[in-house]
């Protein structure tokens, strides 16, 4: 039986003899003028497009992969928006990564999926798109901390079948922070005052330019209780921990060494003996991963390339000064 590498070698080879051949018989013939040695810089061309037309047809036809890579990089939010902070990138789009891990599910050629996890945390209900999209993948999946999987990393990863670390990596912070500005004396200072036009009680609490007063602070508490209940509910599912076992960490953040000795961590290892390990499982030599990419135009991806470049480090960075009130993070 020939290979699929096999099969993708011999498809680009025909395209690429295919390709010089008409751009031969249409440029090169009788190069005895200016024009016929234009010609041959079009039959350079012509080879090359042909080549790369060939070799896109071949990869799709012909896929040579089994595992497929999807990363989260950067805070976590809902569409990608840039932090509160000036330096601050855009962070991962939720529903572009759910839809990468969603055509891995649906990509025959794919037999396992390995989430590269590269974050601090973000917003609440995007990191459990994330976590609910790993669970829906049909087939083993692998979370993998690189430098920081904490808060709504670690949430993502509790869908997983296991969480790999370095020894190094930053993991846990199993906790939800609410955070808001009281710029109400600062107000007061330079001369502005907050007029309430609302209706409901608890319409503007949180609100940066007025004090809070006892009710409110209750009030925005119980819902960081609340999801830290459900926080809590979803690693202990996911990694079969016990809830009070979790509750007794209070967010803190452990290196993988650590992690691993509390079972935050199932296994300490190197890219490399991740994929050895899922080689093993899907019974294989070897196996070859391809990295799934948001489908997006060219110019955009530059774009949030460039974004990348640093962020703010943190597990559980609270918001500042960005003058939109009460803000929520896991």
């Amino acid at each position: 039986m020939v290979s699929n590498g096999t099969e993708r070698l011999l498809t680009v080879a025909l395209g690429g003899f295919a390709s010089a051949a008409v751009a031969v018989a249409l440029f090169v013939v009788y190069p005895q003028t200016l024009t016929d040695l234009f010609g041959v810089l079009f039959a350079i061309a012509a080879v090359l497009v042909g080549l790369r037309f060939t070799s896109n047809i071949a990869g799709s036809l012909y896929p040579s992969y089994d595992v497929a890579e999807v990363a989260v990089e950067g805070p976590i939010s809902r569409d990608g928006g840039g932090g509160p902070l000036p330096t601050s990138p855009g962070a991962t789009p939720a529903d572009d990564v759910v839809d990468q891990i969603d055509r891995a599910d649906e990509d025959d050629s794919v037999d396992a999926l390995l989430l590269k996890l590269n974050t601090p945390g973000g917003e609440v209900v995007p990191s459990d798109d994330i976590r609910l999209a790993a669970e829906r993948f049909d087939g083993p999946t692998v979370a993998y901390a690189t430098d920081v999987c904490a808060s709504g990393g670690y949430w993502i990863a509790s869908g997983c079948d296991e969480l790999w670390a370095r020894e190094g990596s930053i993991v846990g912070s199993i906790g939800v922070i609410g955070s808001r500005v009281n710029a109400s004396d600062l107000a007061e200072k330079v001369g502005l005052s907050y007029e309430r036009f609302a209706a409901g009680e608890y319409k503007d609490a949180g609100t940066a330019l007025k004090e809070m007063d006892e009710d409110e602070r209750e009030y925005l508490q119980g819902i960081i209780d609340d999801y830290y209940d459900t926080f809590v509910e979803r690693v202990s599912d996911g990694r079969d921990l016990e809830p009070e076992f979790i509750r007794d960490t209070e967010a803190r953040i452990y290196l993988g060494e650590q992690a691993h000795e509390l079972e935050l961590v199932d296994h300490l290892g190197t890219r490399r003996e991740i994929e050895a390990e899922l080689a093993d499982r899907l019974e294989t030599d070897e196996v070859v991963v391809e990295e799934f990419e948001p489908e997006r135009p060219l110019m955009a991806r530059v774009g949030a390339g460039a974004q990348k470049v640093a962020y703010a480090f943190g597990a559980g960075i609270a918001g500042l000064g960005d003058g939109r009130g009460f803000r929520l993070r896991s």
